[in-house]
């Protein structure tokens, strides 16, 4: 094979591997849905939209997922004072793996005030993935407990996933997904190392790389090999 041949092969090689970087799929999706809440309350029927946010961080084998909430929902007739609201709720799980996340947090640090739509902490609660694969987080039920009385609030609008991760179970295979927030109203975030498939196409851009790199080396070799002494 020709020099010139030789060194068009190599450098092929490098685009393609460089090629398949840059079209690897993301291994978390993440934006910030608005969830409509019906709320059944010890006074009737509520209603109040929240935009929610949820993040997912790898935390051993499985993951810490947070739920925010970016708006009040529900309120009361009377003042709740501080550490008498208790909130907590649950994240469904889609794609991949199904069932639900239960995620909990602290007690309203300061009173409520009556009639004020109650802002709710963000909630958190572990994730182990139970299989490989894609799998989406959807904001659940919300239930808050207060008084002596117990409030539910249900998403009434089928909202969409507010995360998205690319998961491996124990001993499974694929990649590991990471946290990752934004959207529309939201905050950006940035998706955690993974191993497995997506590394092994980082380690074949870097293997074109070095290819490219001895292709030229060896071209310019050659060339003072051939010139006339």
């Amino acid at each position: 094979m020709s020099n010139r041949k030789r060194t068009a092969a190599l450098v092929t090689v490098a685009a393609l591997a460089g090629s398949v970087v840059w079209t690897a799929a993301p291994v978390a999706t993440a934006q910030v849905v608005d969830v409509n809440y019906a709320c059944k309350t010890p006074i009737g029927d509520k209603s109040a939209v929240s935009p929610i946010d949820i993040k997912g961080v790898k935390s051993g084998s499985g993951y810490r997922i947070t739920m925010s909430w970016q708006k009040g929902v529900s309120s009361s007739p009377v003042e709740l004072g501080k550490g008498s609201m208790n909130p907590s709720a649950t994240i469904t799980l889609g794609g991949a793996d199904s069932g639900t996340v239960a995620v909990t947090g602290p007690a309203n640090q300061a009173a409520i005030p009556e009639n004020t739509p109650i802002k709710i902490n963000d909630l958190s609660g572990t994730y182990t993935p139970r299989k490989s694969g894609k799998v989406t987080f959807t904001a659940g039920t919300l239930t808050i407990k207060a008084l002596g009385t117990t409030t539910t609030c249900t998403p009434a609008n089928s909202p969409g996933p507010s995360l998205t991760l690319d998961v491996t179970a124990a001993g499974g295979t694929g990649g590991t997904g990471g946290s990752a927030s934004g959207g529309s109203g939201g905050s950006g975030g940035a998706a955690l190392p993974q191993t497995g498939p997506e590394d092994s196409a980082v380690a074949l851009g870097t293997l074109g790389g070095t290819v490219l790199l001895l292709g030229a080396a060896g071209t310019l070799w050659l060339t003072r090999r051939n010139q006339p002494r």
